[in-house]
Order: C-alpha cells, then structure tokens, then sequence
C-alpha cells in the first residue's frame, strides 16, 4: 500500500491523538534533508579533484594466497588503516575493501546483501616498486585483469586486457574519518597532536570536523541525533576511464543516465531508505530503496562498482560530457563531448568501511552477471504472480472482494489476484481479521482459489502498542523490539498510533516473526495466500525525515545509522522464511516490498511507491524499472494509474499498455480516488484496457521463461536498449523505450495525445554496424533500418517490435486467470533473421512449486535453419509430463512462401501435412501460419517447410 500520511497519527498530551489530513499536491521537502543539512555529506563532499592526503606504505604490503594486505596513513592526522584486495575466481571482479588498522570499536560490516561468501581466486603480487604495486588475477578469469597500487598519492587503477578501465582514488577525495574520543583540543593544534593510535586517550579531529556543528551531535527539525561515537563519514571516487554514460545507484524517480551533480547548486543522488509519498520527478532526493551499485558504459564495454554499505550515502555524479538532448522532448538521443573527463561518482557514506566490489565486464550484461552473481537473483515465481493485480487502499468487506472478482469475470477481463490493504486487519493488528468486515476470510480465500485467483495482504513492520494484541505482548515480554538509546523498547507512531518496530537484526525476532505465518498461528489464511511488505524504511510518522532516529539500537549494539537501509530487507528475509515454511518448502512465496537493499531480489517483487496520476510519473515507471533491473531487481511494476489522484480514460489506458510489458503488473490507488476498476471507465476505454490485459496473458509463456532465465543467468528480464546495443552511442541514454530480453522492443505511448498520432521508435544498430531486422508484433511489418521511425498509434496501438533471429511462445486463448491456461496449446512466432534463421526457448513447470529444482521440468529450445523448424531439450535429464501442444506457428519473413508444410513427429519418423494460411488477413505479406500439427511440447519435433 505505499501511501502517504494521509491520516498521520501524532501523540498529543499523553496517550491523545489526532488525525491530519494531509492534503499536499507534493512531497514536502523540507521534512527531507539536503547534503548541506547532512552533516557527513557537507564535511566530506568534493566537488574538485585533488591531491589525496592518502599515502600506501610498501613496507606493510603482506601477499596472500587469495588476497593481499597493504597498510595506508593519513597524511595529516597519521592514523593508519588496512587495505584488503582479492580477486573473485573467474570473475573479472575485484574485492576491495579499508577499514581502521586499532579501530577504537568495531565498524559495522554488511553481512546479508551477498548471496554466499564471495569465491575467491588467485591474487598475485607480480611486481613493486617505490611508486607502484601490480597486483594479477590468477585461475581462469575470461579476461586479464590487473590492479596497479599507486604509493603516493594512493590511487588504485584497474586494467582488463590491458586498458585503464576503472580507478579508486582518482580524483583524490578519498575520507576516512575515524572514530575516537570526542575532542577538546583547538583545531590549530592538530597538526602536531596525531599518534597514529586509535585509543581512549586520542584527541584529534581533522579541522573540518572540529568547525562542524553536526560532527558530535546534530539537530534537523525537532529531532536530536545524539551521535554517541562521533564524526565516522567515509567517501571515495571512482572515474570510468573508457565510459562516457553512469547508471544504476536506483532508486531514484530520474532518467535513466545519471545526471551531472557536482555543483553548489546540486544535490548528490541519496541513497537512504525513506517514506516519501508523491514523489517529485526529475531529481536525486532519496526513496524507499537503495542499491549503491553503479555502472559505466562506453562503446568499448562496461564496467561497474557495488558499494557495499547500508548507511545514509550520497553519490555525486561528474559527467558533463553530453551536449544536447536532441530530437523530441521523447526520443532522447545524446551528443556526447568527446573532449570532456571521463565520468567519475563518488560515493560518501555516514560510517562502515569501504567494501567494494569492482566488476570489470566486458560487456554490459557481463557486468549485470557479475553483480547479480554476487547478490543473488530472482527466483522463478509462481506464474500467477506474473499476471495481472487488482488493488486498491482498500477493498472495504467480503462482498466488495467477490463483487469485484466477479465483475472481472462479467467484462471477460483476466485477473490473478486480489489485495487488500491495511483496512482488513483489526485495528492495524496484523495477523488478525476485522471481523464485522471480512467475517468469513478462509472461506473468502477460498472462493477466490476456486475461481484460479489468489489474495495477497498487506503485513508491515509496525506493531501496535496494545496490552490486549497477542503480537505486542509477545515482542515486548521476549525484547524482540528496537531500542531507543536509552535501551528502552523504541515508540513511534504509524497507521495504528503508537507503535513499536521488530528488530530484523535480532534472529530470534526473524524466527518468531517468520512464525507468525505458519497456519497454525495465522489461522485465518491459506498457503496460497501472497504477503505485502510495505512501510518498511522504516516509516515511523513522527520520526526524523519520516524514519527511526539514527541513535535507537539494534541486536548486536549497531545504531540504527549504520544499519538503516538493511532493515526493510531483513524483514523480507523474515517474512520468506515464514511463507517457506508455510508451504512446507514446496511452494513458491510470493512477496511484495517496498524498502529493499541489494539482495532484496532474492525474496520480493518491488514496486516504486507512491507515484501520482501523471503523464511524467507513467514515464517514470519506465525509467525507475529499467535502473531497478540492471541492479539485480527485475520482478518491478508501478502502481498502474497512478496511486495518487485521478487518471482520465487516455492516462489510464496508456498506463494499462505500459505496464502490461513491464514484469509486476498491478493497478492500486489511493483510498481518496474515485473507484477505477475497468468498467467503471466508459466502453471505449474498457475495452482499450481488456485489450492490454489480454496481450499480457498471451505473452505470459515468455515472461515465465525469461524469469527462468533470469534465475539461471542473471540477466536482467527488462533491459536497456545498451545491453545488447553497446556500442550505438545514441542508444546509451535512452529510457523511454526497452526490450524484454532480446527478443521484444518495447515502445509504449508516454505521452497525451502524441503528435501527428504517431509515437518515435529509435531503432538501434548492432555491433557489427549493421540493422537489425525488428518485426511489428500487430502486423508482422518489418522496420529494417537504424534510426527514429514515427509509428502510427491508435488508442490500442502499443508499438512492440519483435527482433528477427528469435522464436516467441504464446498462449493466445483467452481465460479468467493464468491458472485456466496450464493446458492451452502454444503458438510459436518464428521471426526470421537476413540470414534466414530463427533461435527460441521455452519453459514449462508445474508453475507453483520448487519441484523444478529436482528436475521436474522442460526447458525447451526451438530453432529454425534451411526451410526446417525443431525443438529439442536443453536439459536433456529433466522432464515433465504436460499435455500442451503446439496450435500453430507463425512464420515471419520468409523470402518466398512455401507450397506446403510436414511435421515430423516424436523422432519416429512419422509425418503428416499441415494446413497453411499464406498471407492471413491483417497482416504483412510473407506471414504465412501452420496450423495444428499436434504436437506435444514435450517431444522431439519438426517441421519442413516445402518450397
């Protein structure tokens, strides 16, 4: 439910309270804080490069057998700290990671984003000097990589095949501040006063420290952060010497290409976890998730950086190398200066330790692999979770549920799920009913499984402070809550008043949360039933910027500061713990989260938030998704409409066509809107909406292979045009259109009314300098050259395009839900290529349970060469008895069309002839369709084309 304060809950003499409507147009930044009114940010941000006050010593450097030690000294202060660096086995990817040599307390190290401890490879020191240290990658790395050491100033460069691909340091605005006593002695001073020791005895602090009011403790608004150890800020640049485009470093509602920020003028992009409802478009202020990995790209490849760190962080952004937008307020192709300094970003962190993994590529999606091997990727959800959701804040009783499920199946329009929001539990008591509402939930639940549809409820991290709720009573008598700093159980107020906050950090808080899922306890349920985490920044009303005072503590004694942007997803770890075992480890959970870090992937579908009925915010779903999947989280959607006001019938079904091509799929609205379910809208709009919805349900044997491919590879599911287009510089920065895979070029309408009727589609050139060959996926017209092409829209025209080479399943009958379909036959659509050959996948499971994993499937691959089309298995071991068939294949781009067609059946040598439709109306001439040869998608088949 992302959704703003629009009941606010603050406390008032007492135990009083008292509701304020909120009824701002936008988000109010002055409850947000600048990097000026970010005491860490304004002490360590550089806008110039300098001179490193950051020397190696040589004589400290220890070599390992998968990793070497060097130790660093700051100039000024002489305080010492150790450099740790190793290679990841066959990876391309270096591990970099400074702390304090004697810290005076341990700094916190972030221990949930990686999927598994990192593989470590030979590192080897191949030679040193007084000025440089090289340092190899040995084993079987795909490329050679290397890192050259510089002493003084230190400065670290890293090389793949011999080119400067990425350097730490370059700039030289690396900080460190490290932790000590809170000091007495007049800045002056300093330069003679540093030992070098982290001790209780240490004094110093660097001068800008010393002059800065929020070093030792810091006030915004109302709220006091006490800051019990001090100043502890950490900051350093990387520059992309062969880049001439960043991206990544979600979640921001900003173009995709990362803007140049390095101004007075200028915010840093934030990166820290925040409620911020109506969002504003067009800029860096922080939002409700945070992956702090980064990547630059030019024609001669990709590289990146993945800062592992959860504390507030700002990244400023140097790049002033693109010298106009030009073509269309749309079509954003970028003229790039090839005189300016390679892009650099410089990340700044309130405390932790420099932890960072830099990925070497080559290639764009040889960097998306590299990071997502490390953080893990999405698995294959259940197919129904893939469809299309209903929701909305909120579905007001039992009768309101089944009315609107019923509706759906009245105008013959698909829909898997339900949700309900907040409104369901009693009194914001989550795992409880209100039973005057939803008197008969299970049976509710179950009326809605019989129809294939499923349910999802909303559960945040707040509990309500209650003696009479079973779940407040337990937290508190077992001290499972967050702490303020005086080790009382944290109070903050949200939706159910007063509240206070599970401590993620603490497992036995994680398990007896997790345990409040199993049937047994939340009784009134179904293992069927999908679970909505939201508010989990966390969102505390009447908290500093809208979240947990940095000074409240966690399991552990970590301040909430050092851990902030870990806390929503350790609710996730929790809560797919809980649903896990639920299902008896059997089925699939289905999580959706709104705070997430990297990693999150690993157990939720996110979505962006609380974003408005807006032309520029539907554009923006595009964006943000497309920044969220190069970072590892590929299962994104927005809110469809709009969460926030009004949409009129051209918004919201240009929204429908939209988000019907992006991976989460669901319309939700604010509970102050006007009711929007389809038919509420006049028919020509209806029907524009069913239409979208319909082309989903079509596509969904795609999707769910790509989502399969995506648990095997990593790859994104919604790309860049410059994952497979790296080296079209016109296509680096555009963010209006994707592909899906690399089969589908998607170009949905963003804008009202477009111009002349017709929507700009730029269509990329490949490596090789050539065009590809894009098939319309309306009428098979084939767009065969590099450029921007105007096409024709009407209201249910959504420019698709399908790339010649590549083979597409389909299901095209269509059903109530996904479930309805399990035995429907397939179509496959063979898009051929200028070389006259086309390549496809397919994968079919049980689309429920993880018996996939015990190789209860089939992975199917399809490809046609010389007039013949065949599958075959992929993984010739595994195997699942499925009664679909292939209903007819289309054929598009034949050079001639074929006198007549067999289908060769089972390796049996059997054949028959099949029915052709040469040039079917509707569509471009040369499509010519093979109807019904009946065969099983389990078998080993072909077909001939006659000429």
């Amino acid at each position: 439910m992302s959704r703003a304060p629009v009941g606010r809950i603050w406390p008032l003499v007492g135990i009083a309270i008292v509701v304020v409507l909120d009824l701002a147009v936008a988000v109010d930044r002055s409850n947000f804080k600048t990097c000026e009114q970010s005491s860490f940010c304004r002490r360590l941000r550089s806008l110039n490069a300098q001179t490193s006050e950051v020397v190696a010593l040589p004589e400290t450097l220890q070599q390992f057998k998968q990793h070497i030690t060097l130790n660093l000294r700051h100039q000024r202060t002489l305080h010492e700290y150790t450099l740790k660096l190793a290679c990841l086995r066959g990876a391309n990817t270096f591990h970099l990671q400074v702390d304090e040599l004697e810290p005076l307390s341990p700094r916190y190290r972030v221990t949930d984003a990686l999927a598994q401890e990192p593989q470590y490879g030979p590192t080897k020191v191949e030679g040193s000097s007084g000025t440089l240290i090289m340092v190899a990658c040995g084993g079987e790395p795909e490329l050679e990589t290397k890192a050259a050491i510089q002493i003084a100033p230190f400065k670290i460069d890293f090389y793949r095949n011999g080119v400067l691909v990425v350097s730490a340091n370059g700039k030289g605005m690396m900080r460190f501040e490290h932790r000590r006593s809170k000091h007495q002695q007049p800045a002056e001073e300093e330069g003679d006063a540093g030992n070098g020791k982290a001790n209780g005895d240490e004094t110093v602090a660097a001068a800008t420290e010393s002059d800065d009011p929020g070093a030792w403790e810091e006030n915004f608004k109302s709220h006091h952060d006490s800051k019990p150890k001090g100043p502890e800020g950490i900051a350093l640049d990387f520059t992309f010497a062969q880049a001439k485009i960043l991206f990544g470093i979600p979640e921001h509602a900003d173009s995709f290409a990362l803007k140049h920020t390095a101004t007075k003028d200028t915010d840093p992009y934030r990166l820290y976890n925040l409620d911020v409802f109506e969002y504003e478009l067009n800029n860096g202020m922080a939002l409700y998730g945070s992956i702090p990995v980064l990547y630059g790209h030019g024609e001669s490849g990709t590289c990146g950086v993945f800062w592992q760190n959860v504390a507030e962080t700002w990244v400023d952004i140097f790049n002033d190398n693109q010298e106009a937008n030009v073509v269309s307020s749309l079509v954003n192709l970028v003229r790039w200066n090839s005189q300016a300094e390679p892009p650099a970003a410089n990340f700044i962190s309130e405390t932790g330790i420099v932890d960072v993994f830099v990925l070497l590529g080559p290639s764009p999606n040889d960097a998306f692999r590299q990071y997502t091997d490390l953080t893990g990727r999405a698995p294959l959800p259940q197919l129904y979770a893939l469809a299309y959701h209903q929701c909305r804040w909120n579905y007001n009783d039992e009768r309101d549920v089944q009315t609107v499920a019923a509706k759906f199946d009245e105008y013959d329009i698909p829909m898997d799920t339900m949700w309900l929001d907040i409104e369901y539990t009693d009194g914001k008591r989550y795992f409880t009913w209100d039973h005057n509402k939803f008197p008969h939930p299970v049976e509710m639940i179950q009326n809605l499984t019989a129809r294939g549809r499923h349910l999802t409820v909303i559960i945040d991290p707040h509990i309500k402070r209650d003696s009479g709720y079973f779940f407040h009573n337990e937290c508190t008598d077992m001290g499972l809550y967050v702490k303020n700093k005086d080790g009382g159980d944290y109070e903050g107020w949200c939706w159910p008043g007063a509240a206070s906050y599970v401590d993620f950090f603490n497992p036995d808080a994680r398990r007896h949360y997790a345990d409040q899922y199993l049937l047994e306890n939340f009784r009134e349920q179904t293992n069927t039933v999908g679970i909505w985490n939201d508010m989990n920044e966390p969102s505390v009303f009447n908290g500093p910027e809208v979240t947990m005072l940095k000074d409240n503590k966690h399991h552990g004694g970590w301040e909430h500061r050092e851990v902030h942007n870990l806390y929503g997803h350790l609710q996730l770890v929790a809560t797919f713990d809980g649903l896990l075992r639920r299902g008896q480890h059997t089925l699939r959970p289905f999580i959706l989260t709104r705070s997430h870090f990297a990693g999150s992937q690993r157990y939720a579908a996110v979505w962006t938030g609380d974003n408005m009925a807006e032309w520029g915010h539907l554009r923006a779903s595009v964006q943000m998704c497309l920044a969220l999947s190069v970072a590892g989280f590929s299962f994104c959607g927005a809110d469809v409409g709009g969460f926030f006001g009004n949409p009129d019938g051209e918004l919201f079904s240009r929204w429908y066509q939209a988000a019907a091509f992006q991976p989460f799929f669901r319309s939700h609205a604010h509970i102050d809107t006007k009711r929007r379910e389809p038919w509420l809208y006049p028919e020509d709009v209806r029907l524009v909406i069913r239409d979208a919805i319909r082309k989903r349900y079509k596509l969904l044997p795609l999707w769910y292979t790509l989502f399969y491919e995506h648990e095997r590879s990593g790859l994104p599911v919604m790309r860049p045009l410059l994952a497979h287009y790296g080296r079209d510089a016109n296509a680096f920065a555009i963010d209006h259109q994707f592909l899906l895979g690399d089969q589908l070029l998607v170009a949905p309408v963003l804008e009202a009314k477009p111009a002349g009727g017709r929507r700009e589609v730029y269509f990329p050139v490949r490596d090789d300098g050539q065009p590809e060959w894009w098939y319309d996926c309306d009428t098979y017209r084939r767009h065969a050259t590099v450029g921007i092409e105007a096409i024709p829209v009407d209201a249910y025209k959504v420019p698709v395009f399908q790339r010649g080479g590549t083979i597409v399943p389909r299901k095209d009958r269509s059903r109530r839900a996904s479930p309805m379909m399990r035995r429907d036959p397939y179509t496959l659509v063979v898009a051929l290529d200028r070389d006259g050959t086309a390549r496809g996948t397919l994968y079919i499971d049980d689309e429920t349970s993880y018996e996939y994993r015990r190789g209860h499937y089939l992975y199917l691959q399809y490809e046609y060469r010389d007039g013949t089309l065949s599958s075959s298995k992929i993984d010739s071991t595994a195997s699942y008895p499925t009664e679909a068939w292939v209903e007819q294949v289309v054929f598009v781009g034949l050079p001639q069309a074929p006198t007549g067609a067999i289908v060769y059946s089972d390796g049996s040598g059997k054949s028959a002839p099949l029915e052709l439709i040469r040039d079917p109306s509707g569509y471009e001439p040369g499509t010519v369709i093979a109807r019904r040869p009946h065969v099983l998608m389990g078998n080993a088949w072909s077909i001939k084309l006659q000429f």
